[in-house]
């Protein structure tokens, strides 16, 4: 029996989902179809510049399934642009963000605040991979995470913690341990994901930048 395909994880849907030729010699008579998990990854590395593996973070699946869907996208791209095709956005196997479309490298800590107008909580903890102030690229080998405290949708504290040389396979457990409801980090392995959701830690990957700017 074939594995279930797992969903992939897009911010938001295209603005433009339909391009076609307006003018030239060749009429345009064929269509290829781009699904929108292929139109996020031709996103996040082509235009916001992500590595394979802060891609396959963000989209929530392996590095070599980002392969794959980037490859085939922009074998697609080519041959629309080589041969006046058209180009249909739509499709495919995914889940859209909750954050509308914002969760993509920064204001991460934007869902403090929404669920703060839901009023699911009011005090929340978020930590993030820390190395000399800014976001860790690497979750398995980060020595320090920086928390912070959010309440009303507000930076109340944050404080820089050390992990005590705890692995990959441990740092779950490691922010359980300090109620973290929240993570940000760089590149982080499908082990550690699935470790982080048995923990109930969401999780916003594949973020680069300045930790306070999360």
């Amino acid at each position: 029996m074939p594995r279930p395909c797992k969903r992939r994880h897009i911010c938001a849907e295209p603005a433009c989902a339909h391009f076609a030729p307006q003018s030239g010699r060749m009429p345009c008579r064929q269509k290829v179809t781009m699904s929108l998990d292929e139109f996020e990854c031709i996103r996040l590395m082509d235009l916001e510049h992500l590595t394979q593996e802060q891609c396959a973070a963000q989209m929530q699946v392996a590095r070599t399934t980002v392969q794959a869907i980037y490859s085939s996208a922009r074998e697609k791209l080519a041959d629309c642009l080589v041969h006046a095709k058209e180009l249909r956005i739509e499709g495919g196997h995914y889940t859209l963000c909750e954050q509308g479309g914002r969760c993509c490298r920064k204001h991460c800590m934007e869902a403090a605040e929404n669920q703060e107008r839901k009023g699911d909580y009011k005090t929340m903890k978020i930590g993030v991979t820390y190395e000399n102030g800014q976001i860790f690229q690497h979750f398995g080998h980060t020595e320090q995470f920086k928390i912070y405290d959010v309440q009303d949708g507000k930076v109340v504290s944050s404080e820089v913690v050390d992990t005590n040389g705890s692995g990959h396979g441990a740092l779950a457990g490691f922010l359980q341990e300090h109620q973290i409801e929240v993570l940000i980090c760089g590149g982080i392995g499908g082990g550690a994901q699935q470790a982080l959701a048995q923990a109930g830690i969401k999780l916003f990957g594949g973020v680069t930048g300045e930790a306070d700017d999360a």
